[in-house]
């Protein structure tokens, strides 16, 4: 390690006094302008990681659904997971770490991971469109190239195309090509084959409206256009050349505020979806004839997807295990239209992208979304290997047949990471299949009204939780007030979570009618407020 070439560089990064920031879920997000020194050191964490792991790690720049004055910066491990917890930890003692104990940090790290710095190290970098993320993934080449390590830098693109980038370069190209052109091919590819074997007769064109958040979605789906066949029209909204990013619209707006987003004329009947900032999350909604806003979220995306897959297992008559993994957040309904009429087993995890994904992998096919829209399906390797042996060898038609949707399904989903252009694809292309409508799509169970609320309180760690983060352990007295407060409703459930970025609990509460939802919500933030510590003015109804 060149510790001069480190002082000197760490000198251009400087760390703003008093500032510590916490590497989470979603990595490090913040105001821009504090994050030049972090963006820099995950520059130089990448180089460690990628010397720990022998492989190539990828390094994106975005905070995704953040209004555009924001950024932020996470790392993608060698198959496109997110960074491993253990690292987690280091990522943050270094962002931290005050500039002249850097090296010490650095060393430390090496010695803790068993880091053999004479190794070769290569990382990815991809940055959204936000103002800022061209400067700062420039600090993140510094910081690559302070520590020797080689890097190819693809600019501006999804995170899921990231993800997707490091997993083919890790794969030798098992996964795909490690190029933008590689996964518009195939994608389209698999999309093609895929709805050439739907037999309705349909709309023959189909017609989507995407709003696209202002943001790197708009540029990347207009490359991947042309790869499109006739049959699919996808009209672009919001695509950054107007407004800001994620300014009134994209899928976390949509979702939140139950409503479409500006910027994008509905007319009755017309499937309309948004993707957020970093194009990792998907929603669909259309409005009826009577002009009522009608939401299909991460919930009924997933059912859609069991359906579809559920049906295809049956045919190829494989003893395949199938599950859907959901957080607390997932609407009571769709737990229990899965459970009841699909009959799948669903799981209950915490909220996280990273937990949803490490129980999807326990199954040979593993569903998993949040009610935000993120989500994708993942293939043990056992099952992906025998479907593909069945498209080769077996003679039953109807099996094969079966086995070759399934085996476009798992060439069009991005099995890395949730990732809104590939998910819709597999939504339109299961629509067309099946030869549904939005209506009736969204008529396969009812949400049950429910209210998110959040409560500010000195310090978010008196609650603490536990069966998949719905029930408090702490502070006491805190479940057993939630528990008489349900039980005054019918169909309802409320929990309580501290949230993971600030100082605030998080409420969710559903019932059998919106008004009892948001009664039940509100006197649960009330007991918040009293049993944790709650700041300010108490909430009002």
């Amino acid at each position: 390690m060149d510790s001069e070439a480190l002082r000197k560089y760490s000198a251009l990064h400087p760390k703003p006094a008093g500032l510590t920031l916490q590497y989470g879920t979603a990595g490090f997000r913040s105001k821009a302008e504090q994050l030049d020194h972090i963006v820099f050191r995950m520059g130089l964490l990448a180089v460690l990681r990628s010397k720990a792991v022998t492989a190539t790690i990828g390094i994106m720049v975005t905070a995704s659904h953040n209004p555009e004055e924001d950024n932020g910066v996470k790392l993608v491990d060698p198959l496109g997971e997110m960074l491993h917890p253990s690292w987690e930890e280091y990522a943050t003692q270094l962002a931290n770490a005050e500039e002249q104990e850097l090296q010490k940090v650095i060393t430390e790290i090496c010695q803790k991971a068993a880091v053999n710095l004479h190794k070769d190290a290569s990382v990815f970098i991809g940055r959204d469109t936000r103002p800022s993320s061209k400067k700062l993934s420039q600090s993140v080449i510094d910081g690559i190239q302070v520590l020797g390590g080689q890097y190819h830098d693809y600019g501006l693109v999804t995170t899921p195309q990231l993800h997707y980038m490091v997993c083919c370069q890790n794969t030798q190209g098992q996964y795909g090509k490690a190029t933008l052109e590689g996964y518009y091919e195939k994608l389209s590819k698999a999309f093609m084959e895929l709805i050439k074997q739907s037999h309705c007769s349909g709309e023959s064109q189909r017609h989507l409206k995407i709003d696209c958040a202002n943001g790197i979605g708009a540029l990347k789906l207009s490359e991947m256009k042309p790869y499109f066949p006739q049959e699919v029209l996808i009209h672009i909204y919001n695509d950054g050349t107007k407004e800001k990013l994620n300014h009134l619209c994209g899928a976390d707006f949509v979702k939140v505020h139950q409503k479409p987003p500006g910027g994008l004329d509905m007319k009755p009947n017309e499937r309309c979806c948004s993707f957020d900032g970093d194009a990792d999350r998907i929603v669909y909604y259309y409005k009826d004839t009577a002009g009522h806003f009608h939401l299909i979220d991460g919930d009924k995306i997933a059912t859609l997807i069991s359906i579809f897959l559920k049906e295809l297992l049956a045919k190829v008559k494989q003893n395949f295990k199938m599950a859907v993994v959901q957080t607390a957040y997932a609407n009571g309904n769709s737990t229990r239209y899965l459970q009841e009429t699909l009959k799948v087993p669903v799981h209950c995890v915490k909220t996280g992208v990273k937990h949803l994904h490490h129980k999807a992998q326990e199954f040979d096919v593993g569903v998993y979304f949040e009610a935000n829209g993120h989500g994708t399906v993942l293939f043990s390797k056992a099952a992906e290997t025998k479907i593909r042996q069945l498209v080769k060898e077996e003679n039953d038609n109807e099996k094969r047949e079966a086995a070759k949707m399934l085996e476009n399904t798992i060439d069009l989903i991005n099995q890395t990471v949730g990732d809104a252009v590939s998910d819709m694809l597999v939504i339109e292309a299961i629509l067309a299949l099946k030869g549904l409508t939005v209506q009736q799509w969204d008529a396969l169970y009812a949400d049950l009204p429910n209210r998110l609320l959040k409560v500010q309180v000195a310090d978010r760690r008196v609650i603490d939780t536990t069966d998949a983060e719905r029930r408090a352990l702490t502070p006491p007295g805190l479940q057993e007030k939630i528990d008489a407060l349900v039980k005054k409703y019918k169909l309802s459930r409320a929990f309580v979570r501290p949230s993971g970025t600030e100082d605030v609990v998080r409420i969710y509460a559903e019932a059998d009618t919106q008004e009892n939802a948001d009664a039940l919500a509100h006197e649960v933030s009330l007991a918040v407020f009293h049993l944790a510590g709650g700041k300010g003015a108490p909430p009002q109804p």
